[in-house]
């Protein structure tokens, strides 16, 4: 199918970096999303936690391949992945996938940085990769929503250091002078929603401190002729098998498969460069 885009949404992403879709999956998908990855036991047993400088922790999980579970099937769906394509002008493959949850009172907040901040370290020579967020629940800011910067993804890479506690953010001199020039955007979201966005585009977010669960999950691609150069833990180029839409509703709460080693191991694959807001 075509991209999501219209004609509008698509001039507004190469000007904004991000377009905001309502209602990418409907109630009755990302309900079948949200309860496979609260029952996945193989997802469960891959959390690991990442603390800010305030030692708030938001818990992660990350695999590579997309599988044909629920959530696989819909990071596989022509809707997203056709709408990906479009935005980089390219064939795409699967980089990754994440789960990031913000547990009530105690979500953790995330420091200033761009995706290819990360990326850039892991081989990949250009900045043609692009996410969807999905709200699994409601993102507001009481509940660390994210936030993003118009336009930053047209300033480039911004170098990354180690920051305060487990994080790596972007140069902050810069950063500031992008708040000053450009517009602060708090993207609130509804359970369904599907943030997609730049790998260049500057965003972070605050600790949960609402009685509300924050948990998203996070699709990201690259372009097939981006693939890193050298060995990382994050996929090379391997043909996306993308399928209908109606894939979503038909596997109904499908979890991944016990048998592939879909997911990464917490600690051999907690570094800095695995994840995002």
């Amino acid at each position: 199918m075509p991209t999501v885009f219209t004609t509008a949404q698509r001039e507004a992403y190469e000007k904004d970096g991000f377009v905001m879709i309502p209602s990418l999956f409907d109630a009755e998908e990302i309900s079948l999303m949200r309860q496979a990855m609260e029952q996945d036991p193989a997802l469960k047993q891959s959390l690991y936690e990442r603390r800010d400088a305030q030692g708030k922790a938001t818990r992660i999980a990350l695999w590579n391949e997309p599988g044909d579970s629920v959530y696989g099937l819909a990071a596989r769906s022509e809707r997203v992945v056709d709408t990906i394509e479009d935005m980089l002008g390219a064939e795409v493959y699967h980089y990754h996938s994440k789960l990031t949850a913000k547990e009530p009172f105690d979500g953790g907040a995330w420091e200033w940085h761009q995706d290819y901040g990360y990326w850039y370290h892991n081989g990949c020579l250009f900045p043609h990769m692009a996410s969807v967020m999905v709200a699994l629940d409601r993102a507001d800011r009481d509940n660390g929503c994210l936030q993003v910067i118009r336009g930053s993804h047209h300033a480039g890479r911004i170098n990354h250091s180690t920051g305060p506690g487990e994080q790596v953010g972007a140069d902050m001199e810069r950063v500031d002078q992008m708040l000053k020039e450009m517009d602060l955007v708090y993207a609130e979201m509804a359970p369904g929603d599907g943030l997609f966005f730049h790998s260049n585009v500057m965003h972070r977010s605050d600790q949960n401190r609402s009685p509300n669960r924050r948990w998203t999950v996070l699709f990201c691609y690259n372009a097939a002729h981006n693939t890193p150069y050298k060995a990382q833990a994050h996929a090379s180029y391997n043909k996306l098998d993308k399928v209908p839409d109606q894939a979503v509703k038909a596997a109904g709460i499908r979890l991944s498969d016990p048998a592939q080693s879909q997911f990464q191991i917490k600690k051999a694959h907690a570094a800095p460069s695995a994840i995002t807001p």
